[in-house]
């Protein structure tokens, strides 16, 4: 069975993150989702992020949940198949309320940008063309 990864991350309104997720094009896996937590589909069958309310989070954890408003506690970068597709998922993040911290980054052979979400979390997304990438020394 290939691995699994599960990206656990606090956010503050349960119902709102959902919404923010969703207008980006992301579903909910509704076995593993409730009012303390839910299961959003990345890549289906390898790729998850848990939106976990703050309180439920912080069981998982004896550290302070950081404020990823203020601090940066983790990026996280999602491929795109096209430029494009990187362009419309900012768009649509900037759309519902979270915002793009950095400008386009374009190596020709990879092309990036990212948003925050609601909660402050860094969500890079990227584009690359592997057989353009320069050879390494």
């Amino acid at each position: 069975m290939p691995r699994q990864i599960f990206i656990n991350l606090p956010v503050k309104d349960l119902p709102r993150s959902k919404a923010f997720f969703e207008s980006l094009g992301f579903g909910f896996n509704p076995q593993f989702t409730n009012e303390q937590g839910a299961c959003m589909v990345i890549n289906d069958g390898a790729s998850y992020a848990m939106l976990l309310v703050e309180p439920f989070f912080q069981g998982f954890t004896k550290k302070p949940i950081s404020d990823a408003k203020k601090n940066t506690e983790v990026l996280i970068c999602l491929s795109c198949e096209s430029r494009e597709e990187v362009d419309e998922l900012v768009r649509k993040a900037i759309a519902a309320g979270g915002s793009a911290p950095n400008p386009v980054q374009d190596h020709g052979f990879m092309y990036g940008h990212g948003f925050e979400d609601l909660d402050g979390h860094v969500w890079e997304v990227m584009w690359m063309d592997p057989n353009a990438a320069p050879p390494q020394a």
